[in-house]
């Protein structure tokens, strides 16, 4: 489900930007503003979806955003403006928010305790695998000039409509006493309304050092790959040369190799500790942005060569696959799960205008310097801040009164 819901909304339009802004004779910035439409209205509304998780339940908020997503892919391959795709781009957000990411970290936290960073380190590698496995799978009908784009986009509705909308919409469920099953690490007993409610309360929460760390890091971070994953297929075909066909198969490789750091980070984070993890995945992200850059005659220039190009994929790859589960994961661990949707609506609020910044401040000093170098030097930049931020995270002591633990960040010590 996860994998068709971030996959279809984030990964493939802006796979597929070369080819609108040729059919629609858009620039670099006009086009890329729809993804900004897209992550500015996730943030908005991210803290309300994160009250009306808490309030009515993650599954009616999952099932509600499946039906609207499935509405805007059967939509899109028949926009015949740009005002149109920033419309639909705009209902992505809803849809998003309401079963994306957060209400997948809520609904798996319900599920899962021991392996918890494993899991959702597997939930995040779904949305990778969307990038690395879908631009590839309809580039033949993309790039053929007898169906082009539409008809590739419209498969993957109807692909939608049978592996995503119909099974969530019949066969999900909110925990496992629906099913009559312990939640995995609560050995011979069943969750109980209390267990529910262990973590740290929202009043709490919102006035630590924390919290804002997190979404501090969190939005640097999201600033940063979202950027390179907006404007790397634009970047490897107008600026350094690569074939469309080459250009794609570049751009799969960075979510493929996310799709490793996923998982990977996600179960080292079952063993060590989450913030070294977070740090650790932060730093490599940084790197990545990095390897875009050589120093030439000229003094520091754009990478065109596809052999460092590829070595840029892997790197950044691995690091944003990383950063990635663990944002979701040092929140779960610090805060618990007691008001974790409105804490979690918090922090992708903040993340999600990094995300549109991102977005927008590169095509824009794209558009206007004529070049993505200075575009990534601020990438880069803003990934070094995002490591200050992760460094400032600490655990957060749990009041006595709630009876419940001491601290809810206790594995970071």
């Amino acid at each position: 489900m996860y994998f068709f819901t971030n996959g279809m909304t984030i990964f493939v339009p802006p796979n597929l930007f070369p080819r609108l802004m040729e059919e629609f004779s858009l620039n670099a910035g006009e086009i890329s503003r729809s993804m900004s439409i897209t992550f500015l209205g996730s943030a908005f509304m991210a803290p309300l979806v994160g009250t009306l998780i808490d309030r009515l339940g993650v599954l009616i908020v999952i099932r509600v955003g499946l039906v609207v997503l499935g509405i805007c892919f059967a939509c899109y391959p028949f926009v015949t403006s740009l005002e149109q795709i920033y419309v639909l781009h705009g209902c992505f957000a809803l849809g998003l928010v309401l079963c994306g990411l957060m209400p997948n970290v809520v609904l798996l936290s319900q599920w899962f305790v021991r392996y918890r960073g494993a899991v959702i380190g597997l939930l995040a590698s779904a949305s990778s695998l969307a990038g690395g496995v879908l631009p590839l799978a309809i580039s033949p009908l993309v790039l053929d000039p007898e169906y082009g784009w539409r008809w590739g986009y419209g498969s993957l509705a109807a692909v939608f409509i049978v592996f995503a909308l119909l099974p969530g919409m019949f066969w999900l469920k909110a925990s496992p006493a629906d099913v009559g099953q312990d939640p995995d690490g609560l050995e011979g007993s069943r969750i109980t309304k209390d267990s529910e409610k262990d973590g740290v309360p929202f009043g709490i929460a919102i006035r630590t050092v924390t919290i804002w760390a997190l979404a501090l890091s969190s939005a640097c971070l999201w600033y940063s790959f979202n950027a390179m994953n907006n404007q790397a297929p634009i970047f490897f075909e107008q600026e350094a040369g690569l074939t469309p066909a080459n250009a794609t198969l570049l751009y799969s490789i960075i979510f493929w190799c996310a799709l490793a750091g996923k998982f990977t980070f996600g179960a080292l984070s079952d063993i060590f500790a989450k913030q070294r993890i977070m740090l650790l995945t932060a730093i490599l992200l940084f790197i990545g942005c990095c390897l875009v850059f050589d120093l030439g005659d000229n003094g520091l220039e754009l990478v065109k060569d596809q052999g460092r190009l590829t070595l840029f994929a892997v790197v950044f790859g691995l690091g944003y696959g990383g950063v990635f589960t663990m944002i979701q994961l040092v929140c779960v661990e610090v805060f618990g799960q007691r008001d974790l949707g409105k804490i979690l609506g918090i922090i992708i609020f903040l993340d999600s205008l990094g995300a549109a910044l991102g977005t927008t401040l590169t095509s824009h000093f794209k558009t206007t310097s004529g070049s993505y170098l200075m575009p990534f030097v601020a990438v880069a930049t803003v990934a070094f801040v995002a490591i200050i931020g992760v460094l400032l995270i600490r655990p957060v002591p749990v009041p006595e009164s709630n009876g419940i633990i001491e601290n809810a960040g206790k594995a970071d010590d």
